[in-house]
């Protein structure tokens, strides 16, 4: 049913505050807007969406700080999207989808955040219904991505999740267990540890770091 008309989930800036990416999974399409930063506004853009394969559903995507790269998790199609930036029009190219949950799995579970690691090394992203957090290594040179494995919440229905702007901690929410969960992020490989922090907070689904700037 969600896919039956327009079902707009997020609203992602690029690192360079120039456009404005809307995830629509109602008509698996990303909605392109120009962004205005000195007023705060968005505008019409000469290409006003960009369309993927139907039926994967565009829920939420993240930038890779070199601006280059851009990876999109779809909610029903239980996949990642690696594209490529290009242009001044705001346009993204795709260039690998790969799955978000073990081969072997016959559950029912959709995806739902993604973030990448400002070392722009891995991505993440997050299973509800698998309770997991999908690690995928980056390619350097070419942005592709290659599966490490899948790290559990420790909660149920992980809806998002968050790194911390030092790249070393990963917090994943748990809306239906009312919990975050803190993990380390290993430097090298990328793998996730569990800290035995756990905060307990109600129907969690959304992590957010705020960055405060020094005088």
């Amino acid at each position: 049913m969600r896919q039956h008309g327009p079902h707009a989930h997020s609203v992602t800036l690029d690192p360079a505050n120039r456009f404005a990416f809307v995830a629509d999974l109602g008509p698996d399409e990303l909605t392109v807007y120009r962004f205005d930063p000195t007023r705060g506004v968005l505008e019409p853009n000469s290409a006003p969406w960009i369309k993927v394969k139907p039926g994967v559903g565009p829920r939420h995507m993240a930038f890779h700080s070199n601006g280059k790269r851009a990876y999109l998790i779809n909610e029903p199609g239980s996949t990642l999207t690696a594209l490529a930036c290009g242009g001044r029009r705001g346009a993204l190219n795709e260039r690998q989808v790969v799955p978000t949950l073990p081969e072997e799995f016959r559950g029912q579970s959709t995806r739902a955040d993604v973030q990448v690691a400002p070392s722009g090394q891995f991505v993440y992203g997050s299973n509800r219904g698998h309770n997991s957090i999908v690690i995928y290594r980056v390619h350097p040179r070419t942005g592709r991505l290659t599966c490490i494995g899948h790290e559990p919440t420790q909660g149920q229905t992980s809806c998002s999740v968050g790194i911390d702007p030092t790249g070393r901690f990963l917090l994943a929410a748990n809306q239906d267990s009312d919990t975050i969960v803190t993990f380390r992020i290993h430097p090298r490989t990328g793998a996730l540890q569990p800290t035995g922090q756990v905060a307990p907070v109600p129907t969690p689904v959304c992590v957010k770091f705020l960055l405060r700037k020094t005088r």
